[in-house]
């Protein structure tokens, strides 16, 4: 089952190709490198409406070349969250628009929870946090604790902006600057859980120590580590991945061997896309996994079938 974040305002995707694209931030247009987007440009007509461009460099990274004076940094808000945007040296702005679709599905598992047993408390761990888009989404539906863990001191700066920009201070969320899987196994020792865990790791990097990371060598360890301290009344385990060419059903095959085997549950997983707006096409923006508790709308659907074929 795919999922698609349809339900921005103040972010459009206009076109992509060309292994480029093109996107609307609030009032702000600006144009970056996108590899999936390997289909000629169509129309080049709007490209030429671009506010800024980033350009890779053949030595790694790149830079911005700025068409029109713009801000350094401004304010996009998706329902009721507001973010921090900033177009960064490493072509990045600080949000993952195509991630909203995760938000909406957290905020939706959290307040039902709530609504069902008020009493109930709920912690949620948010691995390779970012600029905490999740964070916010899981503390505005009304988490009594989130911990916010990433590597980079800058981006937990970041996150923190977001915190009071949500007016947020007042919940209980945590900052914490460490390697996520240390940290996992320092949490099995002090036996604490979560009833939601959501993990968004990099293809390659590095911990704060200087820690090497490599998706395809230690993804399963990091979520077979994790699912250790999701309780037993969790709510929701979440993978988010970019990396090119990882196979979804290896995605699916690790989710059911590590938290379906010691938790039981439903997985469900798909493709994570944003509209474009020209041709009403729609742009990759990595895989999704998710584990729940409870079936999920697709699920009862796939269930239904079964029993009708049976």
């Amino acid at each position: 089952m795919n999922q698609i974040a349809k339900d921005w305002v103040d972010y459009e995707v206009i076109d992509a190709g060309g292994k480029e694209k093109l996107e609307r931030w609030n009032d702000v247009i600006l144009r970056r490198p996108d590899p999936v987007a390997i289909w000629p440009v169509d129309n080049p007509g709007p490209w030429k409406k671009a506010d800024a461009v980033y350009h890779r460099s053949n030595k790694g990274g790149g830079q911005w070349e700025y068409k029109k004076q713009i801000r350094p940094e401004w304010v996009i808000s998706y329902k009721d969250l507001l973010f921090k945007i900033s177009p960064t040296g490493f072509k990045h702005t600080g949000l993952f628009p195509e991630q909203a679709s995760n938000w909406d599905f957290i905020m939706k598992a959290i307040r039902q929870a709530k609504t069902e047993r008020p009493e109930r408390e709920i912690r949620v761990l948010n691995l390779f946090a970012y600029t905490g888009g999740a964070t916010m989404a899981a503390a505005k539906a009304g988490a009594d604790e989130v911990i916010h863990l990433d590597a980079s001191k800058g981006i937990n700066a970041w996150a923190k902006e977001n915190m009071e920009l949500n007016h947020l201070e007042d919940k209980k969320i945590r900052f914490l600057i460490d390697d996520a899987l240390k940290f996992i196994r320092r949490e099995q020792r002090r036996g604490r859980t979560y009833q939601g865990i959501i993990m968004d790791p990099p293809s390659y990097g590095r911990g704060p120590n200087g820690e090497v990371w490599k998706l395809e060598d230690n993804i399963y360890e990091l979520i077979n580590e994790a699912q250790k301290i999701l309780a037993d009344d969790g709510l929701f385990f979440i993978v988010n991945l970019y990396t090119t060419g990882f196979p979804l059903s290896t995605l699916r095959q690790t989710l059911e061997r590590t938290i379906v085997r010691h938790h039981g549950g439903f997985v469900e997983t798909g493709e994570t896309l944003l509209p474009v707006t020209a041709e009403h096409a729609v742009l990759p923006c990595g895989l999704f996994g998710r584990w729940t508790s409870f079936p999920t709308p697709a699920e009862r659907i796939e269930e239904a079938m079964v029993q009708d074929f049976d």
